[in-house]
């Protein structure tokens, strides 16, 4: 019973970082953006939403068998891309994605410039989404399917405000997640995502129910009471018209006006992560630099000057004082990287057309104790064993990558019968890994933790008997 329980802390610990660095994947940003979500006989479903992620038009074209409407199709999407102004393209990684992919490239080819920029984007948990009560109640006369559209692309723009309304478990990023204890998962996975929500800072003015509930201080309601005192008066010029909004007392605004922001408010500080109790704090350093807030705002050579010490009081300490002036140094930074994506390589979009030795690039969709999981564009993620991730002894893969990373591999091994591919991040003529250790899971067996894979040391055992193994050598 002890091993089981180290094993299964061990699987949740690897879920949660997982998730941890889905939420924090790079954003995209406030662009225009049309999500497609690929079909071969029920269509592609395209869905085109502004900046803000407002739907703008939807649409479902048939470039595949058996109605082939390829000419059709591309100058559907190209009139829709010219009529909102589109400037990404978001393409779901499912079933028939290197299809529209290679159709979208072709129209592209043929389109002036500027052009959209196209992304293949996994839509892991968005038909759990477009099937929740979150998505009838943003879309009640939408279609289903066109919901995943919609889902596709807004998750571009930005990761962590799309996937929080999807139960975490549906993400799919963990190892033997139905093997342990849901309740003690569902925990660690909620606080995940509250502390990924609050890391990140939330938008007052755009952010949506399900995101506000994920704010330290807030739930449900008070989230619904929000948006509907947003809907009802307008944007929120300051942090402090929440206290106007009913139900949210004193002592939740404490609790969460931290973490809300307002670009562009009437109060500068608004939109920094300095709590509204430390303003005091924050104005008398302004104040001693002789400088307007906004204009001293990023200005990091005038504040390096100062010494904390001298406004530290009986209320704010030191390391207050310090975290406050790196705030203002840097306000509202966003802790998430800067937004690139992987390119697949041309003419290869199936596990037939991979040959060993080719060098390809790809994005880490999943890591577990045994390696990583990395989608090369062919419908079937190949495995970097965890031997085979760099010219060193690694002991945990995330020391060297995590979800969302953009990466160079080589194939070592293509077994198309068994849909398994053997890659490699290290350098040509390094030793390969043992051949039971080589292979991968054929593509979504990684999601909803089913993936199955063997090491080196035990060839049956799987990631959870990994765990186990693991836990006998701790103790």
């Amino acid at each position: 019973r002890e091993l089981r329980e180290r094993a299964e802390e061990e699987a949740i610990r690897v879920f949660a970082r997982n998730l941890k660095d889905l939420l924090l994947a790079a954003p995209a940003g406030s662009r225009a953006t049309m999500g497609l979500d690929p079909g071969i006989r029920t269509g592609v479903k395209v869905a085109v939403v502004d900046g803000t992620g407002k739907l703008l038009d939807t649409a479902t074209v048939y470039p595949f068998p058996p109605k082939n409407d390829i000419r059709g199709t591309q100058a559907e999407l190209a009139a829709l891309v010219r009529k909102h102004k589109v400037e990404l393209i978001a393409i779901g990684n499912g079933t028939g994605s290197r299809e529209t992919e290679k159709l979208v490239a072709d129209m592209l080819a043929a389109m002036p410039a500027p052009k959209p920029t196209k992304v293949i984007v996994s839509e892991a948990g968005a038909s759990v989404y477009s099937a929740s009560e979150t998505a009838a109640a943003e879309f009640p006369g939408l279609d289903v399917s066109l919901r995943g559209a919609v889902s596709i692309a807004r998750r571009l723009q930005d990761p962590l405000a799309e996937l929080v309304k999807i139960e975490p478990k549906s993400i799919g990023v963990g190892q033997y997640q139905h093997d342990v204890d849901q309740s003690k998962l569902s925990r660690s996975l909620d606080a995940v995502v509250e502390d990924a929500v609050n890391a990140v800072g939330v938008d007052l003015n755009t952010a949506s129910a399900p995101l506000l509930a994920r704010v330290s201080g807030l739930g449900k309601s008070s989230a619904e009471a929000i948006v509907a005192h947003r809907d009802a008066m307008g944007a929120f010029a300051s942090r402090k018209e929440l206290l106007k909004v009913p139900r949210l007392g004193a002592r939740t605004f404490e609790q969460c006006a931290g973490f809300l922001r307002i670009p562009n408010g009437s109060e500068p500080l608004d939109a920094s992560a300095v709590h509204p109790e430390a303003y005091g704090v924050a104005k008398k350093i302004v104040a001693a630099c002789g400088r307007d807030v906004r204009s001293l705002m990023a200005d990091s050579a005038e504040l390096k000057k100062l010494d904390p010490r001298i406004f530290v009081d009986e209320r704010f300490g030191l390391p207050t004082v310090k975290d406050i002036l790196a705030e203002l140094e840097k306000p509202g930074r966003d802790p998430r990287p800067s937004f690139k994506t992987a390119t697949f390589a041309e003419g290869v979009d199936d596990i037939k057309d991979l040959k060993v030795g080719m060098r390809l690039e790809g994005t880490v969709t999943n890591v577990a104790a045994f390696g990583a999981f990395v989608d090369i564009g062919v419908h079937q993620d190949g495995l970097v064993h965890v031997s085979q991730l760099a010219d060193r002894f690694v002991k945990d893969p995330h020391e060297v990558v995590k979800a969302g990373d953009v990466v160079q591999v080589r194939v070592t091994e293509v077994d198309v019968a068994r849909k398994r591919i053997g890659l490699s991040m290290r350098k040509e003529g390094g030793t390969d890994m043992p051949r039971e250790a080589r292979g991968a899971a054929p593509k979504g067996g990684n999601r909803g933790g089913s993936a199955r894979s063997q090491t080196p040391q035990e060839p049956a055992q799987g990631a959870f008997g990994a765990a186990l193994m693991a836990a006998m050598k701790k103790k």
